[in-house]
């Protein structure tokens, strides 16, 4: 697994550039931003994801961490490829895609090139829960009518501890938000009770691999 390149910079256009590594240059596929900020000669540092298909060996190239940890998280979403996934991080930063993804707006998604309104839907909720390491800020958007990200990730963890899948522990967490006051949208504990309520008494199904 190539995990890092440090070298220089042969070429950059486009979205991508060609660094060479000991005498080898390596094509790295970049956000159009990314690849402009590069200068020919000048030496590049970037943080990498190799991806393997049966003809072809694909290598992407990140200015940070937090850029190379939502591209790999996107790119576990069905009908999300590395193309589209990078196509993501061309117009959107890594905080905001957290933010879209904790305010349940798939509106942003829906603005990249290839990914329609369903797959834009999708990436939201698979990457629920799941983007708060990938932050670099502790700020936390919120919802319109709703709750800081905080509350309702922490009860959708719980949720998936319990053996609730994560679509249906998200989807009911934000039905819960929507119809309660504010008070209540701001205890873990409250909304967490409130959401069991919402699932009702088969919540200790999808613990045991039953499914709803």
């Amino acid at each position: 697994m190539i995990s890092s390149l440090r070298g220089t910079v042969l070429s950059a256009i486009g979205g991508s550039a060609v660094i060479e590594v000991g005498g080898v240059g390596l094509a790295v596929q970049l956000t159009p931003d990314h690849a402009l900020s590069l200068r020919v000669g000048d030496e590049a540092f970037v943080h990498t994801s190799l991806i393997v298909r049966e003809d072809a060996l694909q290598l992407f190239g990140f200015a940070d961490i937090e850029q190379l940890q939502v591209f790999e998280l996107l790119n576990g979403v069905s009908g999300v490829g590395p193309k589209s996934a990078i196509g993501v991080l061309s117009v959107l930063s890594p905080d905001q895609v957290a933010d879209a993804v904790a305010a349940d707006d798939d509106a942003p998604f829906r603005k990249v090139s290839g990914i329609g309104p369903k797959t834009a839907k999708l990436i939201v909720v698979s990457l629920t829960g799941k983007l708060v390491a990938a932050r670099r800020a502790p700020t936390r958007a919120v919802k319109a009518g709703g709750a800081p990200s905080a509350v309702p990730d922490s009860v959708l963890v719980a949720l998936v501890g319990l053996g609730w899948p994560e679509k249906v522990a998200a989807e009911a967490i934000a039905d819960v938000v929507a119809e309660t006051d504010e008070s209540a949208r701001d205890s873990v504990q409250t909304l967490l009770r409130l959401t069991l309520a919402r699932l009702g008494p088969a919540a200790v199904g999808p613990a045991k691999g039953g499914s709803r």
